[in-house]
């Protein structure tokens, strides 16, 4: 019996072990699987919320008012960076295309590569980061705080959506917003870019001029201004979401905030690359 009973044992022991190696594989691809289950879990809730948008969006009371007064913090008071980042991107993008086609003897066509630089790259994307550090980061706040002082609890309790009153109209204003910033963005770039190229560095503003307007066309435009709407409801929607969902008193507000910032910023990047893959294949002229 003795004998018997060691030879059970010598036999459960390499089950006991397997059994304990199997555990700690599946605790560690369940442990490197997480960050992909909350990455999943938190682009679904984005979504949900952006279904809630919808929703509300087309149901009355339709309150103008919040409307006008988003768009006017989003739009209006961004202007100045806007001006100012567009009108030194365009002047550094001339900059350098001169510095650069002019080893060739082809400088006239800086005014081509400015324009396309502007229209389909840099105007889009550089328009959605600034706004996604400012305005972004200014509705995460507003939101935030509101939470935390049960703003947005009082509004439930007196029958009134806080999707509909504060969500929406932030999102539908920096929709609208963010493309009208981008033709500001390549406006005052292009003229930037023409003072350095062709009033500082000499270019011929006749090759300046019609190089631009035989390399840029309206579907290069189109495609910013694809990209930039997009970039718009991005930054918004995850702004609103961090600020909606912010919990833990001040910190949380802050850390919501500078949420908002760097998902927003990455998450235009991103998308940048699947637009441009996606409208080069619908906009070929665009290429």
């Amino acid at each position: 019996m003795t004998e018997e009973a060691g030879t059970k044992d010598r036999g459960a022991a390499p089950i006991g072990r397997a059994r304990e190696v199997l555990l700690a594989i599946l605790g560690g691809i369940s442990l490197a699987l997480r960050p992909v289950g909350a990455f999943a879990e938190a682009v679904g809730e984005h979504l949900m919320l952006l279904g809630k948008c919808v929703y509300w969006a087309f149901r009355p009371p339709f309150r103008l008012r919040l409307l006008v007064e988003a768009a006017e913090f989003i739009g209006v008071g961004s202007l100045p960076i806007i001006t100012l980042v567009g009108t030194f991107t365009g002047a550094v993008t001339a900059l350098q295309s001169v510095s650069q086609l002019r080893v060739l003897g082809a400088e006239g066509f800086a005014g081509s590569a400015t324009g396309l630089a502007l229209s389909t790259e840099l105007g889009p994307v550089l328009t959605g980061l600034m706004l996604a550090g400012r305005a972004g980061a200014g509705i995460a706040t507003e939101l935030g705080t509101m939470r935390i002082t049960e703003q947005i609890d009082a509004l439930e309790t007196m029958a009134v959506s806080p999707i509909q009153y504060l969500v929406v109209p932030r999102i539908i204003a920096a929709t609208i917003m963010t493309p009208i910033l981008m033709v500001v963005f390549f406006t005052v770039g292009m003229a930037g870019g023409y003072m350095v190229g062709v009033k500082t560095l000499g270019v011929d503003h006749g090759l300046f001029v019609e190089n631009f307007r035989f390399s840029v066309d309206p579907s290069h435009l189109a495609q910013g201004f694809i990209k930039s709407t997009v970039f718009g409801l991005a930054f918004s929607l995850i702004g609103c979401y961090q600020g909606y969902n912010a919990w833990g008193g001040g910190r949380g507000v802050g850390l919501a905030t500078t949420k908002a910032v760097v998902v927003g910023s990455v998450s235009i990047l991103i998308l940048d690359y699947f637009l441009t893959d996606i409208l080069l294949s619908l906009m070929p002229a665009a290429a």
